[in-house]
């Protein structure tokens, strides 16, 4: 059996006694080891977080998820440059309602090593998060990075893509690689290669190219664009610039195209789809130490229905002493009638050095046209709000307990509550 394939059956669905075995035996791991790791000269750190929630779902179910999260870092185990980092979670319902939202979760769990063989060449083996403009997969296998001739990087990867398969197949992975350059010493320049396996068939094949150029420190321009080969258009495209001389206020420009990317093995790969465009201008000024205004307007382009014309303000205040929190407010035009407007407002205080509070509330108002057949039918405006407190008490440096309760409600869903607590340990 693959290395891949003993990793799924020990954390998949269905054997809750294994995950609390492995969860067990990864803290024990921590505390047993730990004098170990520190004999032989490793460093280690990490966080857990004990957190239960609870909350109603759409079917008018009381859920109650409880978490077990886990992080470890080891680092310089048995020689120099061995790292190892994982990080997950153990779920379950406490309201035995079998929630999707309560599944256990292995984000990442890999192996890095620093100049592997040869300087420059590093390598990373097991769960891990691969990204580039030409996509991102969260991969069960191996990276490579070689930085040459100063200036270059080659990156390469490949494995079984966890987010496609439900079970473990060899045929389902994942490959990819990436060059990346700087010119001009501001100019950064990336081509990026990415493909998809269903069952052995090739289901994704991805181009991309990153470009970054800052001018003079003060213009830096920035873009992204994914090319689908099977499909044989642009995907994706993002470009911008963002002006940034003068360190009270900035400025940015920026375009957005999107077109949804299906699998060429899914039933939707042929099924027409729309393309989405956006139009953004950002405007921010720190008006004193702490305090930042922003301005922005977003124009939203779709092909079958008419265009909207969304602004959004508002005023922010950095926790540079005891008070911190926002508010902004939006509002969006829409000829087809489907108009927003509202708002949102926090603030926090710290008491002490032990005690941060915090009080929040969301308003947004949707107006839209419903039973647009229906004659005696007009608009109909459906309010959702969001009322919520919080606070967390810093025990010592290295345990803190956080807890937030909140009510939603909304004209058309009715109310519900919904809490959380967590418990943070850092070592």
């Amino acid at each position: 059996m693959l290395i891949s394939e003993q990793i799924e059956v020990f954390w998949s669905g269905g054997f809750m006694g294994v995950k609390k075995g492995l969860l067990f035996g990864l803290v024990s791991a921590v505390l047993v080891l730990g004098p170990f790791f520190d004999a032989s000269g490793a460093r280690i750190s990490g966080r857990t977080s004990t957190v239960v929630e609870w909350f109603d779902d759409a079917n008018g179910k009381t859920i109650v998820p409880a978490y077990q999260y886990v992080q470890f870092n080891a680092y310089d185990l048995a020689d120099k440059g061995y790292d190892f980092r994982i990080y997950g979670r153990i779920g379950d319902d406490l309201a035995g309602e079998r929630s999707s939202s309560a599944k256990s979760r292995l984000y990442y769990a890999y192996i890095d090593k620093q100049d592997f063989g040869v300087d420059s060449l590093d390598l990373r083996l097991g769960r891990q998060f691969v990204t580039s403009a030409a996509g991102a997969s969260v991969m069960d296998g191996l990276r490579l990075d070689y930085d040459f001739l100063d200036n270059y990087s080659l990156t390469i990867f490949g494995g079984g893509d966890v987010a496609y398969y439900e079970g473990y197949n060899a045929k389902d992975a994942v490959a990819g690689a990436e060059i990346t350059g700087t010119f001009f010493k501001t100019l950064n320049l990336g081509l990026s290669y990415l493909a998809r396996f269903d069952g052995g068939l090739l289901a994704q094949e991805l181009y991309g190219l990153d470009v970054e150029y800052d001018i003079n420190d003060l213009l830096y321009f920035y873009s992204e664009t994914q090319y689908d080969y099977l499909s044989d258009r642009v995907s994706y495209f993002l470009a911008g610039i963002r002006y940034y001389q003068f360190s009270q206020w900035k400025a940015r420009l920026e375009y957005l195209y999107s077109l949804p990317v299906f699998s060429s093995t899914s039933i939707y790969s042929v099924f027409a789809v729309d393309e989405y465009e956006e139009i953004l201008a950002e405007l921010t000024y720190d008006i004193a130490p702490g305090w930042r205004v922003f301005g922005r307007y977003t124009r939203e382009i779709y092909p079958e229905f008419s265009d909207a014309n969304v602004f959004e303000a508002g005023l922010e205040k950095l926790r540079t002493d005891r008070w911190g929190g926002y508010l902004s407010g939006v509002y969006r035009d829409d000829e087809d009638g489907q108009d927003l407007k509202g708002f949102k407002f926090r603030c926090s205080y710290l008491f002490n050095k032990h005690v941060l509070a915090g009080a929040g509330v969301e308003v947004d108002v949707f107006d839209r046209q419903i039973d647009y057949f229906d004659i005696d039918s007009s608009s109909d405006e459906t309010t959702s709000k969001r009322y919520w407190v919080d606070a967390t008490l810093f025990v010592t440096k290295a345990i803190n307990l956080q807890a937030k309760v909140e009510r939603i409600e909304s004209d058309l869903w009715d109310y519900y509550n919904r809490g959380r607590v967590r418990l943070n340990f850092i070592f």
